[in-house]
């Protein structure tokens, strides 16, 4: 399937007013869920879940999933945006506490946070969002990170988490290369 994104693209860096970011995430929500219908595939639903969002919000400068590969450690998956970290421990930055805790990581800025990853030096704020099996099973984190201060809100941290929730609805998570060998 070949689908337009229903919205204009905006220069990389714009941060919106949020209800800007709001409508443009429920003007995806439609589009993602016939892109990502009936797709098994956790990595196609990763990548397209990322391409999407990173055209819909373009206050960030990184948008992407950390896979689990082994019980405490995150690898990057498909992502849109510079070079990101290639692995997280559970116990390390954002994506690990979101990984360690299954919550929601909304950091207004980062330079509060003593354990920060710093993969890009003009990251100044972040938000990571679990990826649950249906069981409840952590199976990625969801991270996108701004180089506005306060580039996130909570409501657009529920918007993310619905869209997320649609997305891997059907996803096949036990034919992911993500347990040990």
């Amino acid at each position: 399937m070949s689908e337009s994104l229903p919205f204009s693209a905006l220069p990389r860096g714009t941060l919106l007013p949020l209800h800007e970011r709001l409508d443009r995430l429920t003007t995806l929500a439609p589009s993602l869920a016939a892109l990502t219908a009936e797709q098994r595939d956790p990595i196609a639903v990763m990548a397209t879940v990322a391409a999407c969002v990173w055209q819909a919000l373009p206050q960030c400068n990184w948008v992407g999933f950390y896979r689990r590969v082994e019980p405490s450690l995150l690898r990057v998956g498909p992502y849109q945006g510079g070079l990101g970290c290639l692995e997280i421990s559970f116990e390390r930055g954002v994506c690990g506490a979101c990984a360690r805790t299954g919550k929601p990581q909304r950091v207004e800025d980062i330079r509060t946070r003593p354990d920060h990853i710093a993969c890009d030096g003009a990251t100044l704020s972040e938000l990571v969002l679990p990826v649950l099996a249906a069981d409840g099973t952590l199976c990625a984190v969801f991270d996108l990170d701004s180089p506005h201060l306060a580039g996130f809100d909570d409501a657009e941290a529920a918007a993310l988490a619905a869209l997320l929730t649609d997305a891997f609805a059907v996803v096949r998570w036990e034919a992911a290369d993500w347990s040990p060998r």
